[in-house]
């Protein structure tokens, strides 16, 4: 991974001034520190450090230290020189998506109902689960409990422990109880609440998306769950998955990593599965396209959709998370394309 791919470099006489040279070129003052010929030491740097083990590695998502890994990701795939920039696709170790739902299949069994209640046995499931019920308790309690300094909702520390939950527990769990299906408003208010949008969501006042997105570019985690969300969940209306990377469990697991961050998705209503960020177009002036695009990732995305519609009539439980990531250099992949800023 990028921690010990930047601990060798750190030791090494040769790698190391020039990952320290690529780190200003990627400061806002950079080229000021460099002086007049800061041009080409970027371009030196980046071309020496290309031919090094910093440059295919990766991070593993919730991992100890992440956002240290993800800082080392970064200075090789952003520059603010212009020319310098690459195409990514994102900075995370392809995960599998476990496929063993015995238990949750167990305790479906044991209802007598006829017609069987998923997101009701998926609170059964995670609640027998000791991982689960403890971080679903203490995520729960963050965003309900009043604090004297953030008033009724600390909204930080919300968060946080949300996206503890989704990183920590089993996909197992925390997709059934995101994604069961609903047939009533009851149901669908219930899944609404599993990330209490009162106070890890919604807000008096939408705020505009392309600020909020420009909150999660400066954030090495969030900017790096936006990247993996852009790549696994890009549309490809030719695809039968509608999903130009082909998996459905993907695309699912890298939206459950937006949770917690700025740009948070949810339920935008109680009588559909539409799903999107709190936030507006409204205030977006001349930048109106790009921010229509933005929403329209999560509104009009036929791959999103599709798969949420899957994972409900449970033709997608047994899915893998598709191939892996590709190996060719960052420069050549054919993922969505991210501005640096």
């Amino acid at each position: 991974d990028c921690l010990h791919a930047g601990d060798a470099c750190s030791s090494d006489d040769t790698c190391s001034p020039r990952l320290r040279t690529l780190r200003q070129c990627v400061a806002g003052d950079g080229s000021v520190k460099l002086g007049p010929g800061a041009r080409n030491q970027c371009e030196n740097a980046m071309t020496a450090l290309l031919a090094t083990p910093l440059h295919g590695c990766q991070c593993k998502r919730g991992m100890k230290k992440e956002k240290n890994c993800l800082s080392i990701y970064w200075s090789l795939h952003q520059s603010v020189l212009h020319g310098l920039s690459l195409v990514e696709s994102y900075p995370y170790q392809p995960e599998e998506r476990g496929s063993d739902y015995v238990r949750l299949a167990s305790i479906a069994a044991e209802s007598e109902a006829a017609a069987v209640n998923r997101c009701l046995d998926a609170a059964k499931a995670c609640n027998i689960d000791q991982t689960c019920q403890k971080l679903r308790t203490e995520y729960v309690s963050a965003c309900i409990q009043p604090s004297a300094r953030s008033g009724p909702c600390n909204r930080p520390k919300c968060s946080k422990a949300l996206r503890k939950f989704f990183d920590r527990v089993p996909a197992d769990y925390t997709q059934e109880l995101l994604f069961c299906p609903c047939s009533d408003t009851a149901c669908a208010e219930r899944r609404r609440q599993t990330i209490v949008p009162s106070c890890s969501y919604e807000d008096k006042e939408k705020p505009n998306c392309l600020a909020q997105l420009r909150v999660c570019k400066a954030d090495y985690v969030c900017r790096s769950r936006w990247a993996q969300f852009q790549y696994d969940c890009q549309p490809w209306e030719e695809s039968a998955s509608g999903c130009k990377q082909g998996s459905h469990a993907a695309c699912l697991l890298s939206y459950t990593g937006l949770t917690g961050s700025t740009i948070t998705p949810n339920y935008l209503d109680n009588s559909t599965s539409n799903v999107g960020p709190w936030c507006s177009c409204v205030a977006s002036g001349n930048q109106r396209e790009q921010c229509a695009h933005f929403l329209a990732f999560f509104h009009d995305n036929v791959c999103l959709r599709n798969a949420i519609q899957a994972f409900g009539n449970g033709s997608d439980l047994k899915t893998g998370a598709g191939p892996p990531g590709p190996s060719t250099p960052a420069g050549d992949r054919q993922g969505p394309q991210l501005s640096p800023s």
